[in-house]
């Protein structure tokens, strides 16, 4: 009885010194649990947030590239192509297009190796399947506007005609790529697209406008002009050669009548001196 009175104040304070310790390794336990929670919360808000900033940068770059660089290179290439561009003016013209296209070309490169390296590429939906197939063809473009035949040769024409029609394609195509890209960046991020379709449908719209301008310029400047067989022109080329056949009447009434008193002055001075 007296060992077990000895015993039982021994196993009460070994019992409540093992409950302290499963307190300590238990609250232990929670903090850490609790701090590899939050360090998972706020590495998964980090990697969020960085996918978001690269998703943003991509769209820029792309853009910049077809959705901006790229139409003002048409722009600025069809210039070129009006009757009064002398020959500086369109050489000109034509390294502002190169320029334009090469700097498209590389933003787009950009853009390109930003979405292999930051982005699940499984092309299961229509802005990568359209974006894989503007890759390749701005670079078979390049290559094509790197092959340029001289100008009368043979293949000249033909080369002319695939240029254009590749390019205002990928034109095309490219900005409907973008339209296709703000819905993606919507469905990635939640975040409102509004504002920026606004924006690149007047940018889009403005540019449209200027290309559709740029066929009619010279025929709004030939309106001021009357045609040569016109009956307009036929009138007054008509008035003006009876104009010109009446002052060459005056002309020569009036030299006929200088000569007459030329003569007559010529007779009095003879008679006179007789």
């Amino acid at each position: 009885m007296h060992l077990i009175k000895k015993i039982f104040p021994l196993s009460i304070s070994s019992t409540a010194v093992l409950v302290l310790l499963f307190l300590v390794h238990f609250a232990q336990c929670s903090s850490d649990v609790h701090k590899k929670s939050g360090s998972l919360h706020n590495s998964s808000k980090h990697a969020k947030s960085q996918k978001t900033l690269d998703i943003t940068l991509h769209g820029i770059l792309l853009w910049a590239s077809m959705g901006f660089l790229m139409p003002l290179g048409v722009l600025t290439i069809r210039m070129s192509s009006t009757e009064e561009c002398h020959r500086t003016r369109r050489k000109i013209l034509f390294y502002v297009h190169a320029i334009l296209q090469v700097l498209s070309v590389l933003l787009a490169t950009v853009g390109a190796v930003l979405s292999i390296r930051k982005f699940e590429n499984a092309f299961d939906n229509s802005h990568q399947r359209i974006g894989l197939a503007l890759y390749g063809a701005i670079y078979v473009q390049v290559l094509i506007g790197f092959r340029r035949p001289k100008r009368g040769t043979r293949n000249r024409s033909f080369w002319y005609l695939l240029h254009w029609i590749l390019g205002t394609t990928i034109c095309l195509v490219g900005i409907i790529n973008v339209y296709t890209g703000l819905q993606a960046y919507h469905k990635r991020t939640s975040k409102g697209i509004s504002l920026w379709s606004i924006i690149f449908t007047a940018q889009v719209s403005f540019m449209a406008i200027f290309y559709l301008f740029q066929d009619k310029w010279d025929y709004m400047k030939k309106q001021r002009m009357i045609p040569m067989n016109s009956p307009e022109q036929v009138s007054v080329n008509s008035r003006m050669d009876t104009e010109k056949d009446n002052f060459n009447e005056v002309c020569r009434k009036s030299n006929a009548l200088g000569t007459h008193f030329l003569r007559s002055n010529a007779l009095n001075k003879l008679f006179q001196l007789t």
